[in-house]
């Protein structure tokens, strides 16, 4: 018999990160990572009245990069290289943290004061055993630079790696792929292709090999050629890519080695990560 093209199905469980839900697909306890991608997060949709919204404070990261990418809505990304960036929908923010960096995730004053919109997608990529100990770095891609194809009812846009004929000017460390997708009901197109693949659906719902996939459901796909058609209007983004070693994670520190973590926790304790200028009076403290 020929093997399933689904291994499995994940499904995001909410997680609340304090006064904002989001619903959380990876780290799996089945399936930790898909190809380099090892934590992803569903940040809405979500409707915000006027007052707080998204208010995270500063915190560390080590030997993983964070990919952001809006649908709707706007964060301000501030980092201890200095880095002060507003993230608009379609935009790539990428941050290396290599060797160690903070950062923090706000709205402006000006976006409080209104009702709001936010959806989008919060991805962490693991690197390379080279690269874990790298300087870190900030890298952000306007959503004009971003190719986009078009096919038959689908729309494509390859934020990072290569597929349908496009490559992304987006950087990498390890094989990475990472491509938003919109269908209208009855089209379809084939799965890029990688070493490991999951295809997360964010509104609408796919037939994968005679499967349906819901919104918030992760398929995670086995080698081969896979054809996803829309059974409605469908939004879903396809992330890949090649295979890592294991890795071990601690709140927002990702790492091959325990012991780097455990180096991690205590210099964010003892106050020796950089701090984010103009954002330096508060802090997320280490769980304990």
């Amino acid at each position: 018999m020929a093997e399933n093209p689904i291994l499995m199905i994940i499904p995001a469980r909410p997680k609340d990160l304090g006064g904002f839900e989001v619903r959380r697909v990876l780290p799996f306890a089945k399936h930790r990572m898909v190809g380099p991608w090892i934590f992803f997060d569903h940040m809405g949709p979500a409707e915000f009245a006027p007052g707080p919204g998204v208010n995270v404070r500063p915190h560390p990261h080590i030997n993983l990069a964070t990919v952001t990418y809006l649908f709707e809505g706007q964060i301000q990304h501030k980092d201890s290289l200095g880095s002060d960036c507003a993230i608009e929908p379609g935009d790539i923010n990428l941050m290396v943290a290599g060797r160690g960096i903070v950062h923090s995730e706000r709205e402006t004053v000006a976006r409080q004061a209104m009702s709001r919109h936010l959806d989008g997608l919060q991805l962490w990529l693991a690197l390379p055993e080279a690269d874990e100990e790298m300087a870190a770095e900030f890298h952000h891609y306007a959503a004009a630079d971003i190719p986009q194809v078009e096919h038959e009812g689908a729309v494509l846009r390859v934020m990072m790696g290569t597929a349908y004929g496009a490559i992304s000017p987006v950087k990498t460390f390890a094989e990475t792929l990472y491509v938003e997708g919109r269908m209208t009901a009855g089209a379809h197109v084939a799965a890029p292709e990688a070493a490991e693949r999951g295809v997360y659906v964010c509104s609408g719902a796919l037939e994968i090999a005679g499967q349906r996939v819901e919104a918030y459901q992760m398929a995670v796909l086995n080698p081969g050629a896979v054809e996803l058609t829309a059974l409605q209007d469908t939004h879903f983004v396809v992330i890949g890519g090649e295979h890592l070693t294991e890795r071990h994670i601690y709140w927002n520190f990702v790492s091959s080695r325990p012991e780097r973590i455990e180096q991690a926790k205590a210099d964010w304790k003892a106050g020796r990560f950089d701090t984010v200028p103009g954002d330096d009076r508060e802090f997320i403290p280490l769980p304990e």
